[in-house]
């Protein structure tokens, strides 16, 4: 943004560095050829894994040092920040399950999750489009702000949950533009859910969403 290039000239440069590296990664994932997603899963994967490392690393750099995040932390994390992200998680998991359950569509037949057995793969190609406009905005916006988020015993305590829940479901109803038009993030969703089950059918390509910050 135009303030952190003013305020912090450093983090500025370090964040376009970010994006010029994992926009190299996009490209190359561009440029992977292969018959069907078999074929190329394992090099998707891996360019998924490394743009996941850059971006984490630079968020680790920007948000305040007094939250202590250093890595992000799925399971097991007693962390605020990797709590907060894992509960953010949580929400928009069953929203993206509801949405692929009303679409018709099989939560366990997925198509760059498909290796994890007994895992509703489905569902976690595509949270993986909203991860970052519903939650991780959210939860970076509210850091940048010193909310008064606590964590006890490596746990959120109910007031957090409580103001963290409120927060990502507000940003649910958020606005975003799709389609050339404006629609709540959870209504996109629920498209995207619909656009997938097109796609099996024959019907049309499917293009992912992509959010404007």
């Amino acid at each position: 943004s135009k303030y952190r290039k003013t305020a912090n000239p450093q983090a500025y440069e370090m964040l376009v560095s970010s994006i010029s590296k994992i926009d190299d990664l996009r490209k190359t994932l561009e440029k992977l050829a292969g018959q069907s997603i078999e074929d190329a899963r394992e090099n998707i994967l891996n360019l998924e894994g490394r743009s996941a490392s850059i971006y984490w690393d630079s968020l680790s750099r920007i948000i305040p040092s007094n939250y202590g995040f250093s890595r992000r932390e799925k399971r097991g994390a007693t962390d605020l920040v990797n709590s907060a992200l894992n509960y953010g998680y949580g929400i928009l998991y069953s929203q993206v399950a509801v949405a692929i359950a009303l679409a018709g569509l099989d939560p366990y037949a997925g198509f760059l999750h498909a290796d994890r057995s007994g895992k509703p793969s489905l569902v976690l190609d595509l949270i993986e489009e909203f991860r970052q406009p519903v939650v991780d905005r959210t939860i970076l916006g509210m850091l940048g702000k010193n909310v008064d988020w606590r964590i006890t015993d490596g746990k959120l305590d109910d007031k957090t949950r409580k103001d963290l829940a409120s927060r990502v479901i507000e940003r649910l109803e958020a606005k975003e533009t799709y389609q050339r038009k404006k629609f709540t993030l959870r209504t996109i969703i629920q498209r995207q859910a619909r656009s997938i089950a097109s796609f099996v059918r024959g019907e049309k390509p499917y293009k992912p969403f992509v959010a404007g910050w």
